[in-house]
């Protein structure tokens, strides 16, 4: 696989395994020194975001919508947005903005940010 179609795959199972709650995909492929910032406006880290996605994820049909892929050398950046169903069936919406870096030849995801509108 290509870089591109690798980042691709990459962002697909990020947004599968947020529905799904999914930790250990996140453990397999978030770096040890790896940052979140939230709508909240708080900055997590890798043990603290983990202990998030391990609660059950409060909407559902969570679908990535106009992902695009930057490479800058052993970086990349994932922008997208983002549609679910939030608990009370409203529809909700986003945007995020993933960051992998290439480490012993592989895409880790080393920092996220969230927005939701």
């Amino acid at each position: 696989m290509t870089d591109l179609e690798v980042l691709h795959e990459l962002n697909r199972r990020y947004v599968r395994a947020a529905e799904t709650s999914d930790v250990r995909w996140y453990e397999e492929n978030l770096a040890e020194d790896f940052l979140a910032s939230n709508p909240d406006a708080s900055i997590v880290d890798r043990e603290a975001f983990l202990a998030r996605i391990a609660r059950p994820y409060p909407g559902s049909n969570l679908e990535a919508l106009d992902v695009r892929v930057r490479f800058f050398d052993a970086l990349a950046l994932v922008h997208a947005g983002f549609r679910y169903t939030k608990p009370d069936g409203q529809p909700g919406s986003g945007r995020y903005t993933d960051i992998y870096a290439r480490r012993a030849g592989r895409w880790l995801c080393v920092s996220a940010h969230f927005n939701r509108f």
